[in-house]
């Protein structure tokens, strides 16, 4: 314990440092939010790992997806790093960083309003950010406070104001430049966790061929053919954790801050093979519950609680010291992807809502504050209809950008009208389908919402005036 308190001191203590460091670099909104547009690839890469995957990957999804599906898990993990990860830098990287620069854009919403020329697109768009990320990012907090409640003995309430306090400070502080970062140090962090959580879990499991049989053997038995989840919800996993990523504004910001063009393809193989350790060791160890388990575990109301299976196995399996570092390998995770969360959410408001930019570096930096403040509430009233929309955010989210911003990067007819149908008929589909298939089917409502704008934006598009010629030249430039 006391090895844990102290490693976890020195972590804290260096985010700081670096959020003072950062600081000292930023001048404007530009070097706040995307760093001067002069990152380079290994942190790029890094950054956009570390906030793709979080706490929520290691705890929530890799217990209850590992022991649903067992070893046909890892097909998520393949799709997150082929096309979450490797396809998304070489196929959205160049043009993302070419026409945002272009057309002057800092977000997303800034992204649709200048490449549609619709000002009331950018107000739709940051709402829509503001409404579903910020309760995403409340729900990391959660998570962090549970975690921190369990291994540290400390209450819940405590744990969060700690990990809201050094949150907010490094980035209300450093912005851009301490976020990116913290997420190089905390992505080190996670790859050697990883592959040390990885080779010891194994190992307790009978090595990679006993493990592979157990998993084989058990999962039938555990999970009975008739119980088993079908194949199309696992398709739709694949996709909406894969493609999702594609629409998402934390995730497209990294693109929008590399240096230049030359650094996306050393950037797509630095995230691929740091997608593949995260990715793969988490989702592994979820099947292999199936190794050190005969049931799922269940809560005071006697229903799965499928949360509490990887800690547990991690507590089972992990030796003391190690341990301490499989901690700071989640908070590294959470903190990272929370800290973008955060980041967006404000700029919905500071950027893209509200007066001049000479005034908005103050403005993004007290509402950055603002936001972790709201997001401790959240969590720790767990309001129910916040909790809905944290269920709700991805699909919402991804559903509303992913079919206009793609056709607007690679559509020169890709009009006004057909956006923002495109981004109504995701919004809507996204809502209305995941109260029609309930929760345990939100995976396929949002691979829905997702896929449906991608016919909406040019059958509308087909029928509604075309981009201005000036338009397309400044912005294909």
């Amino acid at each position: 314990m006391v090895f844990s308190i102290l490693l976890l001191a020195v972590f804290l203590a260096a985010m700081v440092g670096i959020g003072v460091w950062g600081m000292r670099k930023t001048r404007t909104l530009n070097d706040f939010f995307l760093g001067g547009r002069t990152v380079g690839p290994w942190v790029s890469a890094v950054a956009y790992g570390t906030t793709y995957f979080s706490a929520v990957l290691f705890i929530g999804f890799a217990g209850k997806l590992g022991w649903g599906f067992g070893l046909p898990v890892l097909w998520i993990a393949a799709g997150n790093v082929a096309f979450g990860s490797l396809a998304a830098w070489l196929v959205l990287g160049r043009r993302t960083r070419r026409m945002s620069q272009n057309l002057e854009a800092m977000t997303m919403p800034e992204f649709l309003a200048a490449r549609y020329q619709a000002g009331w697109l950018k107000v739709a768009a940051a709402l829509i950010v503001f409404l579903f990320l910020l309760p995403y990012s409340a729900s990391i907090f959660q998570g962090l406070g549970y975690l921190f409640q369990v291994n540290f003995n400390i209450s819940y309430d405590l744990a969060l104001l700690v990990m809201i306090g050094i949150t907010g400070l490094y980035l209300i502080l450093g912005g851009y430049f301490a976020v990116t970062l913290t997420d190089f140090f905390q992505g080190l962090i996670m790859f050697v966790g990883c592959i040390a959580l990885l080779a010891i879990v194994v190992g307790k499991a009978g090595g990679l061929t006993g493990s592979l049989q157990a998993v084989a053997r058990n999962y039938p038995l555990h999970v009975p053919p008739a119980k088993q989840p079908p194949w199309y919800l696992l398709a739709s996993l694949v996709f909406m954790t894969s493609f999702g990523t594609w629409g998402l504004p934390q995730m497209v910001q990294k693109f929008y801050a590399v240096k230049d063009e030359k650094v996306i393809r050393t950037a797509a193989i630095v995230t691929t093979i740091f997608a593949a350790v995260i990715v793969f060791t988490a989702y592994f160890n979820g099947a292999l519950t199936h190794a050190f388990f005969d049931a799922p575990m269940l809560n005071s109301a006697g229903k799965p609680d499928f949360d509490r299976m990887i800690p547990t196995l991690l507590v089972a399996t992990m030796p003391g010291a190690l341990m301490a570092v499989i901690l700071l390998l989640v908070l590294s995770a959470s903190m990272s992807t929370l800290s973008s969360l955060v980041m967006v959410s404000a700029s919905a408001i500071a950027i893209d809502l509200a007066g001049a930019r000479a005034r908005k570096l103050l403005l993004i930096r007290v509402l950055s504050g603002v936001f972790v403040v709201v997001s401790y509430l959240i969590a720790r009233y767990r309001i129910e209809v916040i909790v809905t929309l944290m269920s709700l955010s991805w699909g919402c989210v991804a559903g509303s950008f992913m079919a206009p911003f793609l056709y607007g990067l690679y559509w020169r007819r890709a009009t006004l009208a057909g956006a923002a149908a495109g981004m109504g008929v995701g919004l809507g589909l996204a809502i209305a389908l995941f109260f029609i298939l309930g929760a345990a089917n939100s995976p396929i409502a949002s691979s829905i919402a997702m896929i449906v704008p991608f016919g909406v934006v040019p059958l509308v598009s087909s029928f509604t005036r075309p981009p201005g010629v000036q338009l397309l030249q400044k912005a294909f430039a």
